[in-house]
């Protein structure tokens, strides 16, 4: 995809001014080489940076949590206090959103995931993002479900309540105005 200078700009404005001002998600990690990074995903014509701008666009607020060695890539995952709310109410999968007799969502969590180039938290990876702060206090977010799970028909989902993360199941069909999903993306 293609962006103005001014919108690459804007987007690394924002995502440098999340990252200093969230050092407890990364410490160890510096600006600099994250953005050298970035700036190597245009040079290569990488889609990384549309990504990350779908993420931001829907409300995910994407931030550096970890640095994996082994890949040399930087993870980033979507950081909003609440489930991200140009993804909210939608199903979980295609299936489940082809079930839907009537009042069909406009999407689901794994087709909107694909689409933006991103991936689903699974369960750890939503532990993980809790020690940095309280999300989804008021929302929920869909996750990885495993296939036994799915194949009967159900999904998992997240919420932080009683300062304790809870797994939750639901027919996949389902969907509710404050329920998302949280997405990671490897640059």
């Amino acid at each position: 995809m293609e962006f103005s200078p001014e919108h690459i700009e804007e987007l690394l404005s924002i995502l440098k001014i999340r990252f200093e001002k969230n050092m407890n998600r990364h410490n160890g990690l510096e600006w600099a080489e994250v953005q050298a990074k970035l700036e190597a995903c245009l040079i290569s014509g990488s889609e990384k940076l549309w990504s990350l701008n779908e993420m931001e666009r829907t409300g995910g607020e994407p931030d550096v949590v970890t640095f994996d060695k082994s890949t040399k890539e930087f993870i980033f995952y979507d950081c909003s206090a609440e489930s991200p709310k140009g993804r909210r109410s939608i199903c979980y999968d295609r299936e489940a959103l082809e079930s839907r007799k009537e009042y069909k969502p406009e999407s689901s969590a794994i087709e909107m995931a694909a689409a933006m180039g991103i991936e689903l938290l699974t369960e750890e990876q939503y532990r993980e993002l809790q020690k940095f702060d309280k999300f989804d206090t008021k929302t929920s977010s869909w996750i990885q479900t495993p296939s036994e799970i799915r194949v009967l028909g159900g999904a998992l989902f997240c919420d932080l309540r009683y300062n304790h993360v809870f797994v939750y199941h639901n027919g996949a069909e389902s969907y509710y105005a404050g329920r998302a999903f949280r997405g990671l993306l490897r640059v």
